[in-house]
């Protein structure tokens, strides 16, 4: 997914919890979901940012020469402006685009 064109806030904002629960009907459902979208959000933005910084990478040995690279530098502050990655997983559930599913929910419970 492309998360630089998401419709998701860069700034924090109060949510109505029984509002984000309507369609679980459980709260912490709601929080684990959200969570759990939200690391693999943020997973996937931080390894495509080490992929754009690897091909910035020096592999020298000599550590007294460090180089700054201004594009490196913008790239990075780029990713800092991106919306947070929970930020993100709330505008995506409430848009519909998350799909989960809750096993002991359909009757699917795993026996111990």
């Amino acid at each position: 997914m492309d998360y630089k064109k998401t419709k998701a806030s860069s700034n924090t904002e109060s949510r109505n919890i029984k509002h984000l629960s309507e369609e679980t009907g459980n709260v912490y459902e709601t929080v684990m979901i959200l969570g759990k979208r939200s690391n693999q959000i943020a997973s996937e933005l931080k390894e495509e940012l080490n992929q754009k910084l690897a091909e910035f990478a020096s592999y020298t040995d000599n550590l007294e020469e460090i180089f700054e690279n201004r594009e490196q530098i913008e790239i990075s502050k780029f990713y800092e402006r991106l919306s947070k990655s929970t930020l993100i997983a709330i505008q995506e559930f409430l848009d519909g685009k998350i799909y989960y599913r809750n096993p002991t929910k359909d009757g699917r419970q795993s026996g111990f």
